[in-house]
């Protein structure tokens, strides 16, 4: 369909917007008595639990694409569960129930390849809210109402998917509008009551829908009421595409809903201020309906029915709502409790006159233009008739130049952005529509109302189509007759804008006062009466006509303008007048200084007689009083016509006195700081002008950028960086990180060349034919599986694209297997995963394992709505063992991403990933109240079950029994040495780029300090060695051993294990029992998992060590007596580090030649430190073995104490301090893990096991009981 330029006769009921029958009914209700909403679908229907053949049910068996999280279907596919969840919500108290048709139109259902069943799907779910609807009402004899819901698609009118083409759109307002018509009929036939335009994220969106159902109602169908439902996405206030509430209430006002309020995003409680702030917007009822509370780290809502219903029965209690309900995680309890808590309060009481005498307008901000509002300016200079700098980029397709000069209207004061592209050279709609979405792009420029001006009403609409805020257009009039100006005056209001007419009518332009008072009085009552245009929204332009041509016949236009003026604003309530200034002084161009002055004269009188706005060169106006006074008197003469001579004067004096006239002058305060901050403010501005120059600056500075990579790695992402925070604190929003986008796409565009030379001399000189990749990396994006949400992926594509990452975007829907499918075949580097909804998740995990199956070591990228660092750390990446990292927005991902493909940084980088989700995991597991547990039973049965027939036989060490180190060489340590605890331990950490050792150095905090105290560092450790000021011992043992059970017993010698064979000594294990996700396969873990079974008879071993480095406390205690602390405790960190090397290198030794089970192992000490080898080494009283009583059963049983001094103390520390000890295990599964939180059970059983009272082995295990003592 064809929804612009409509024909038709205006009924009486359209022009004056009446309410219908069922609005009449309504309305009546909502002012006796809260109204309910009922809750959210998708909730109930997750609760189902449905699978794939239950969304496609018997008719799309066949269905070529996947349909399981196509919630829309199930309304066809399953419509006992549809009506079932509808008369639960009815049941629980809500007078209102929405339609199952969120998705339901052609635009959303098209990802499923369904957008033909879009008018079906929108009748069927009306047809059952219906029944269920009128079988309630019959039961209760209460009337319930059916409200057709209108989701806001997948798609945006305001946010390009491309950021390399801010002014693409992937749909346009045309398409938007047929898809919501043939919804809207889909759900007014099949029974609803009300239309529900709801979670609007993108006003635009929603303009589109409020667009098509005016059509419907004005053409075929009898009205209903309309409601509005915005969503704020997070505290700033605003919507997805940078409204605030505010803004959003004045954009879509002109549908005249019954109801306008929030839901979604937020809870109750984050949502009052912004519920608040648009009651006091709107003279409509208010609804409001919430999320249970904010999402938990899952993606689930923990929020109780009686929390939801006491926040909004505080909404109640203070006259904030009229209609209440639920949105995501609420439950027909949630209803019920929400229907019960405002039952006996007063409902809102709409204020009769907000706003009343003001005009409201509004970009991503509102504008409010009252009685009392000083002069408005109109910003003229993106105007390709009036500005030839304007007209000349335009002409010339350079759209992003001339948004400079809309950027510096704004900044000089324009407080509306007139926008013309009337010129016979150019395509107008297109131009226009292409400049309105550039706009679109720059929050600093879009903050503020457009002004769409033209003469051809086709390039109206075309920017109208691309706005989301209540703009004005700029104009229609009376010239062409009434009919047509009819038909462009009901066509304005039916996209929301205010308008301006001009005094022309079939006879012409109006000229005298008279005329113009006339003209502006019919159009006035034509536009009040027979549209049902609102007074406020209706502004006037009397013509600002040329003086000082020489004409006598013109030298009354600007009289004439000022008399019509006072006339209008007394005898047409509510209307504004506005005008064109530089037509005023269009005789004296180039003479600025003179037209300046004339516009400012001009307005001063002006401005006292009425007139409230004016298209203007914001920024170059002069105060009356600072008109020279000689001047001014000449250009007062002239207006008023109080000097036949007056246009020879001014002449005169323009050639006496010149041209001059003093200019605003901007200042480029920034200019002045170094480049590395000029870089970082124009990322933040998103100011594109010296990029390049301050880019080259810094290239040219080669001792400090050696390469052109490190700028981009220094400089400019330091500036990205900067960006991230700023928007991960509120500060910045959407449009703004996608502009710095475009700023570094532009840096790192000019280092390209440089960079490609740079390979090529490398190829040259290593004779390498070898083809170079000129990408940082290659990232494949998609939405997975069940998900068709991807705007927010697709600006993280956009932002990376700019980054110079080859981005390969999969879409939506999209499988496992095809995305790493896709992986493997365009090798990637790093694959990034997107969703919005819940479900989503649980897909995500099963990616993540899936790469672990198939061996595959791709980092993998989390993001998207629901998705958390929590539920990153406990959920997915557990299940992978190679990076898994969240991606909190798109200003972040440009920096993970640089950092895990920074091979000087990405093993440190994932280090300190994995340590971080390490606490994050185990906060989340502290923070549990309800943790649930296996029974001791269920966790054994769940243990690992290795096939110890299938994998290798277990090594036997080179000897059983113990060996003694009694002086080892420590020189032998010193490249075992992990180096990053020492500078912990002094409270020195270096920043990215410069963590870690020997990074460290480099860092410009830190760096110098760590040097130091690493050089003092070597030389007291090389002088403690050379002196044998310290000494190593230790031991290493090894033993026949089998499992049973939780536990390992020990044998002497090389003996054949029967059951009734008595060992030597039982090492005893504690098993994990805290419940996994119900979606993992993971087994419970204990350390006897890793030796095989008595019973298996498969013969296996465990071995033991016991290292420490002697001498340290005296040598300590000798600095401590000088008053050397430095030292002193240099010592002991010097100590320890050694005893961690003894340990590292000892078990090395074990590996290769004293056990002997990875002999051919080659690994630098990097790895070792990352445990990137077979086996482990765990130590009593740490994660995998929480119990330090263990450690008497290894002293006792390779009489540790006697054989190397290293003893006991009372609470089971080793002495010396400096020792470390633990059991080897060499079976390729063994792996390093946390017993975590274990029940009264297993503490009873282990209480059993080790022959100890329950309240013994309590007092060694209190940090992981998951019950409270008993007193």
């Amino acid at each position: 369909m064809a929804p612009t330029n409509v024909r038709y006769q205006l009924s009486a009921a359209a022009a004056a917007g009446c309410s219908s029958p069922g609005e009449s009914e309504l309305r009546s209700l909502l002012q006796q008595r809260i109204m309910v909403l009922d809750g959210g679908m998708g909730t109930m229907i997750q609760q189902e639990k449905l699978e794939e053949e239950d969304f496609r049910g018997e008719e799309f068996k066949e269905h070529p694409l996947p349909l399981k999280g196509n919630n829309d279907l199930l309304s066809i596919t399953q419509p006992a569960i549809i009506y079932k969840i509808h008369k639960e919500y009815l049941q629980a108290g809500a007078d209102i129930i929405e339609t199952n048709t969120f998705s339901s139109t052609s635009v959303a259902q098209a990802d499923y390849g369904l957008e033909h069943l879009a008018y079906r799907l929108n009748r069927a779910s009306a047809e059952l809210a219906r029944k269920a609807a009128d079988d309630v009402t019959k039961q209760s004899g209460c009337k319930r109402y059916v409200a057709g819901a209108l989701g806001p698609t997948n798609k945006t009118l305001s946010v390009s998917p491309s950021v390399e083409k801010p002014d693409f759109r992937n749909i346009t307002f045309d398409e938007l509008v047929e898809a919501y018509t043939e919804q809207a009929r889909g759900l007014l036939d099949g029974g609803a009551d009300i239309l529900l335009v709801e979670t609007i994220f993108d006003t635009a969106n929603a303009k589109a829908a409020l667009f098509a159902i005016n059509l419907l109602f004005e053409k075929s169908y009898e009205r209903k009421p309309i409601f509005i439902s915005g969503t704020i996405v997070d505290r700033s206030g605003r919507t997805l595409s940078g409204q605030t509430g505010e803004a959003f209430v004045v954009s879509v006002s002109h549908a005249k809903p019954l109801c306008i309020g929030l839901n979604c995003a937020l809870g109750a409680t984050e949502m009052r201020p912004f519920i608040e702030a648009i009651g006091k917007s709107t003279t409509a009822f208010i609804i409001c309906y919430p999320n249970a509370g904010l999402p938990n780290t899952f993606g689930g809502y923990d929020e109780t029915p009686h929390v939801t219903a006491s926040s909004l029965k505080e909404f109640a209690m203070d006259g904030l709502v009229n209609i209440v309900g639920g949105c995501c995680g609420t439950t027909p309890s949630h209803i019920r409790a929400i229907a019960e808590a405002v039952k006996q309060l007063q409902p809102r009481v709409p204020a009769a006159d907000t706003f009343k005498d003001y005009l409201l307008l509004s970009g991503l901000e509102p504008f409010r233009i009252g009685p009392y509002t000083n002069f408005v300016n109109i910003g003229e200079r993106c105007n390709v008739a009036g500005s030839r700098k304007f007209a000349k980029l335009i002409m010339a397709g350079q759209y992003e130049e001339a948004l400079s000069i809309a950027k510096t209207q704004v900044e000089m004061g324009a407080q509306v952005l007139d926008i013309n592209m009337d010129e016979g050279m150019l395509d107008g709609p297109t131009a226009m529509a292409r400049f309105c979405n550039f706009i679109a792009s720059e929050p600093d420029i879009a903050r503020v109302p457009l002004c769409i001006d033209s003469s051809n009403f086709s390039v109206i609409e075309a920017g109208l189509k691309c706005c989301q805020g209540k703009c004005v257009v700029n104009s229609i009039s009376l010239k062409e007759g009434e009919q047509e100006f009819l038909l462009r005056a009901a066509t304005v209001k039916r996209y929301g804008a205010a308008v301006v007419i001009m005094a022309f009518d079939e006879e012409g332009q109006a000229t005298d006062t008279a005329r113009k008072v006339e003209i502006c009085t019919r159009a006035y009552r034509l536009l009040v009466s027979k549209v049902g245009f609102d007074p406020n929204d209706i502004i006037f332009d009397p013509n600002i006509l040329t003086i000082g041509t020489g004409m006598e016949e013109h030298n009354d236009y600007a009289v004439s303008f000022i008399r019509a003026t006072k006339l209008i604003k007394e005898t047409l309530p509510g209307a504004r007048v506005s005008g064109g200034l530089s037509n005023l002084s269009f005789s004296f161009r180039g003479m600025e200084a003179i037209r300046e002055a004339m516009h400012g004269a001009f307005l001063y009188h002006a401005i006292k007689d009425g007139m409230d706005m004016g298209i203007v060169n914001a920024g170059n106006l002069p105060v009356y009083d600072d008109i020279d006074k000689e001047l001014l008197l000449l250009c007062e003469n002239l207006i008023w016509n109080r000097d036949v001579d007056a246009t020879d004067k001014l002449l005169a004096y323009a050639q006496n006195k010149g041209k001059g006239g003093k200019k605003v002058v901007q200042t480029d305060e920034w200019r002045r700081a170094c480049v590395e901050e000029r870089l970082e403010y124009a990322l933040i501005k998103g100011i594109e002008k010296h990029v390049v120059d301050d880019v080259e600056e810094c290239r040219a500075q080669v001792d400090r950028y050696k390469r052109p990579l490190h700028i981009i790695e220094g400089p400019l992402m330091n500036g990205m960086k900067v960006v991230g925070d700023l928007f991960g604190a509120g500060k910045m929003f959407l449009p703004q990180v996608i502009k710095s986008a475009r700023v570094m796409k532009k840096a790192v565009g000019y280092l390209i060349p440089f960079m490609e030379k740079e390979r090529e001399d490398m190829v040259a000189a290593t004779g390498s034919a070898e083809e170079m990749d000129p990408y940082q990396g290659t990232i494949v994006l998609a939405t997975v599986k069940g998900d068709v949400h991807d705007i927010g992926k697709n600006i993280v594509g956009v932002v990376l694209g700019c980054n110079n990452f080859r981005v390969i975007d999969l879409g939506v829907m999209v499988t496992c297997d095809r995305i790493l499918r896709e992986a493997v075949t365009q090798k990637a580097d790093i694959i990034g995963l997107s969703g919005l909804i819940t479900p989503s998740l649980d897909e995500m995990i099963y990616v993540a394992k899936e790469m672990e199956r198939l061996g595959m070591t791709t980092p993998l990228l989390i993001g998207g709505a629901t998705t958390s660092k929590t539920h990153t750390a406990v959920k997915i990446a557990p299940c992978y063992s190679s990076p898994v990292v969240h991606v909190l927005d798109a200003s972040r991902s440009v920096v993970v991403c640089s950092q895990l493909l920074d091979e000087g940084v990405r093993e440190e980088y994932w280090e300190d990933v994995k340590e971080e989700y390490e606490d994050v995991r185990q906060e989340h597991y502290d923070s549990l109240k309800d943790r649930r547990y296996l029974s001791l039973s269920e966790a054994r049965q769940k243990a690992l079950h290795v096939d110890w027939f299938s994998v290798p036989r277990p090594v036997r060490p080179q000897f059983l029994g113990t060996r003694v180190f009694d002086c080892y060489d420590l020189n032998s340590l010193l490249d075992f040495i992990d180096w990053k605890p020492f500078f912990d331990v002094w409270q020195l950490r270096g920043k990215y780029p410069n963590r870690g050792y020997p990074k460290i150095f480099n860092d410009k905090t830190v760096g110098v300090e760590a040097r130091r105290l690493f050089d003092d560092a070597q030389l007291l450790l090389h002088r403690m060695i050379d002196s044998h000021s310290l000494k190593g011992r230790g031991l290493v043992g090894f033993w026949r051993a089998q499992s049973i059970g939780d536990d390992i017993n020990v044998y002497n010698d090389d003996v054949t294990v029967h059951g009734d064979l008595k060992p030597i000594a039982t090492f005893h294990g504690l098993r994990q029992q805290v419940e996994k996700d119900s979606s993992s396969s993971e087994p419970f873990l204990c350390i006897s998992d890793f030796v095989a079974p008595v019973d298996s008879g498969v013969p296996d071993y465990i071995g033991m060590f016991a290292v420490g480095v002697f001498g340290a406390e005296e040598l300590s205690q000798h600095f401590q007596t000088q008053g050397d602390d430095y030292n002193s405790i240099m010592v002991k960190a010097l100590a320890d580090r050694l005893a961690e090397a003894f340990a590292e290198e000892l078990h090395v030794r074990v590996r290769k030649e004293l056990w002997g089970y990875s002999s051919d192992e080659a690994l630098q000490a990097s790895d070792l430190h990352r445990v990137r080898y077979r086996g482990i080494r765990p130590a009593a009283g740490y994660p995998s073995q929480p119990d330090h009583t263990e450690k008497f059963t290894m002293w006792n049983l390779a009489d540790v104490q006697e054989k190397t001094g290293i003893g006991l103390t009372e609470s089971l520390a080793m002495t010396p301090a400096a020792s470390v000890s633990g059991l080897y295990f060499s079976h390729p599964q063994a792996s390093y893990f946390a017993v975590g939180k274990i029940t009264k059970e297993q503490v009873g059983d282990y209480a059993r096991r080790k022959e100890m009272t329950t309240a013994e082995v309590e007092r060694w295990l209190a940090p992981i009981l998951g019950y409270e003592q008993e007193a």
